[in-house]
């Protein structure tokens, strides 16, 4: 078709179609075969396919009119197919443009707006659409899954209004296809924008945990970074899942779809008129209303309104805790009082227990020494028991004061953590909080009435129950040892150990020698219950008697000597002489003849002399010559000498 300055353009309809088809042909020369194709073809059609027959037309005079050199006077003509070209071929390529003219009204379809929402009357609702009035010449069909809720019901009925977008191409009867969420996705970006450069807040709710941060639902899924969360870090971002909250739109990028949101933005606007009002009413001794946010070891960290401040474990209770979280938890609301405020770093110091009177003020008068009082154990310790009387007043029971027993390991063998026991109390000082409590106060003292049931030398039964290096311990009743010296174990044995004669759990008898109540001593004899050798030598001998002994063992200063079973004596150098005054030589295991020259009961020694008996016997040779011949021919003994000697003494 020629194409020159008479010849219409092409519609401006037709204008973007060139740039769209023009991958479509490989050369120019294709591109005029097939409008001429489609030209032949166009007018063996019918009268019904006229319109299609004058686009073809048309686009035939604009491609030609695009392929001049630049010169408009010069006209040239499209080339005629060739005569090989089959119909078989002319179907294929009418099909090619069929696809390539619906691939452009696809590509070129606008982009969801404001423009092309419609609102549109729902006429009937079927098991698969919802028929829609949106004034076309044909009704629209919604898919029933778009405005179903998620219990199943669906959320229009006939007669109501809906918004609607047109998707592209129609089903098999002619019905526009329609979008309901598309709509709503419009109407979404519409308010979200808003909202942008209103810096207004919007509602969301956290979907999932993605990288960096969370997805948000504010009618389309929006990105929060992690560091917009909170003003504080947010160790686990999972807790926020399902979690409706308020952000603020940051960042926008409507081509691409991008949304930043943030929280923080909206907290930090928050606290900021939020601490204005508080610092209004901040000061020293100031009682506020504030909400517990986070425990530590050491305390608790209160927002007294976009401020925090610090209620050190200390400052919580006039009593002991041993974890903030023993009374107080995340989220509580709480009075406080403000102890020091550093207006220069916000630091602000609070106290609980100072809206309380301390209780120690009038312990003194409320628990007075002597009295009974009922409390909760609140801890076991190596040396006693801490009890608590009320809040605030604690007092220990030393493991002392617990048992009149002295064989007591552990106080948790007697009380144990929570129990509720009765003490006495013993001491209270209210300027150092403390209270001296007891527990054995509650029953009689034995060691008081010791006296009258074990007399002085009365004999006691019981079991050895300790050997220590300086003798033993006997069990004469429960709580009540006594301790037998080493001294008191025999009168006649050198006892260097008390395992030498008692054993650990026998059963002994024992002599009460002396009991102390107020230092609870109760000493005990073993050797008591024989005689006692020394007694009983004292009593027979005298200074004078010569009596027969035994060498036990030798010292630099003499020689000590048995002269009786348990008793010895001991012979000085200087009296372990003959006849003539030269030194006897004495060695263990020799008998003897020893003259008593000293005696000591208290201290029980006795003095030997070995010259004394010589001297003796020198004697009694001068007397027996002076003695008549008649009597010389008898035979006469030393020991008859020497009785004979002692008894003319007594005459005398």
């Amino acid at each position: 078709m020629p194409v020159g300055p008479g010849v219409p353009g092409p519609p401006s309809a037709l204008l973007p179609l060139r740039r769209e088809f023009q991958p479509c042909f490989r050369s120019v020369d294709d591109k005029k075969r097939m409008l001429v194709e489609h030209t032949a073809r166009s007018d063996r059609h019918d009268a019904t396919e006229a319109e299609s027959n004058s686009s073809a037309d048309s686009l035939q005079s604009y491609e030609n009119s695009t392929t001049m050199s630049g010169n408009e006077s010069q006209t040239q003509a499209p080339e005629q197919p060739s005569a090989g070209v089959t119909h078989k071929e002319e179907t294929h390529m009418s099909e090619d443009f069929a696809a390539a003219l619906e691939s452009y009204t696809l590509e070129t379809e606008p982009a969801p707006s404001e423009d092309n929402v419609f609102k549109g009357t729902v006429i009937k609702i079927t098991a698969t659409h919802v028929v829609v009035d949106i004034g076309f010449k044909s009704e629209g069909l919604v898919p029933i899954a778009e405005v179903t809720d998620a219990h199943g019901n669906i959320k229009f009925e006939p007669g109501q209004e809906i918004e609607v977008m047109v998707q592209r191409g129609e089903n098999e009867e002619g019905s526009v296809l329609l979008s309901h969420e598309r709509a709503q996705r419009v109407r979404v970006w519409e308010n979200i924008e808003k909202a942008y450069h209103s810096k207004e807040a919007v509602k969301g709710t956290v979907v999932e945990r993605v990288k960096g941060g969370v997805s948000v639902d504010i009618g389309v899924k929006a990105f929060m970074p992690g560091s917009q969360v909170d003003v504080h870090p947010v160790r686990n971002l999972e807790t926020l899942k399902g979690h409706e909250i308020d952000v603020r739109v940051i960042k926008l990028n409507k081509k691409r779809g991008n949304i930043v949101v943030s929280r923080k933005a909206i907290l930090d606007e928050e606290i900021t008129a939020k601490r204005g009002k508080t610092l209004e009413n901040l000061a020293e001794g100031a009682i506020l209303t504030g909400t517990v946010k986070n425990l530590t070891d050491y305390g608790a960290f209160v927002d007294l309104g976009g401020i925090d401040g610090l209620l050190h474990i200390t400052d919580m209770s006039w009593g002991r805790l041993t974890h903030p979280r023993d009374l107080v938890h995340v989220g509580d609301q709480i009075q406080v009082k403000v102890l020091k405020f550093d207006p220069d770093k916000l630091r602000v110091s609070l106290g609980f227990k100072q809206l309380t009177p301390d209780p120690w003020l009038d312990a003194a008068e409320r628990y007075p020494i002597g009295a009974r009082v009922k409390g909760r154990v609140l801890s076991v310790t190596d040396y006693g028991a801490f009890v608590e009387l009320e809040q605030g007043i604690e007092g220990l029971v030393h493991v002392s004061e617990m048992s009149w027993s002295k064989r007591m390991k552990h106080p948790s063998k007697l009380v144990n953590v929570g129990d509720e026991i009765e003490c006495v109390v013993l001491n209270v000082n209210s300027g150092e909080r403390r209270i001296s409590l007891g527990l054995k106060q509650l029953e009689s003292n034995p060691w008081e009435r010791l006296h009258e049931k074990y007399p002085i030398n009365s004999t006691v039964e019981g079991r050895v129950r300790n050997l220590t290096d300086f003798g033993a311990f006997i069990e004469i009743e429960d709580g009540i040892d006594g301790l037998v010296h080493v001294s008191n174990l025999s009168w006649t044995k050198r006892v260097k150990h008390p395992s030498e004669v008692l054993k650990k759990g026998e059963k002994v008898k024992a002599v009460v020698l002396g009991i102390e109540p107020e230092q609870r001593r109760l000493s005990l004899g073993v050797k008591q219950l024989q005689p006692d050798a020394w007694e009983t030598f004292f009593q027979t001998h005298r200074i004078g008697d010569v009596v027969h002994g035994k060498v036990l063992r030798l010292a630099q200063f003499g020689a000590f000597v048995e002269i009786a079973e348990g008793v010895e004596g001991l012979c000085h150098n200087s009296e372990a002489t003959d006849s003539n005054g030269s030194p006897a030589k004495l060695d263990a295991g020799q008998e003897h003849d020893f003259k008593i020259i000293k005696m000591n009961p208290e201290e029980k020694k006795v003095g030997l002399s070995l010259r004394a008996v010589g001297e003796e016997a020198s004697r009694a040779d001068v007397e027996a010559y002076k003695r008549p011949a008649s009597s010389s021919s008898a035979t006469t003994t030393l020991g008859e000498i020497m009785n004979w000697k002692r008894a003319g003494n007594d005459q005398e």
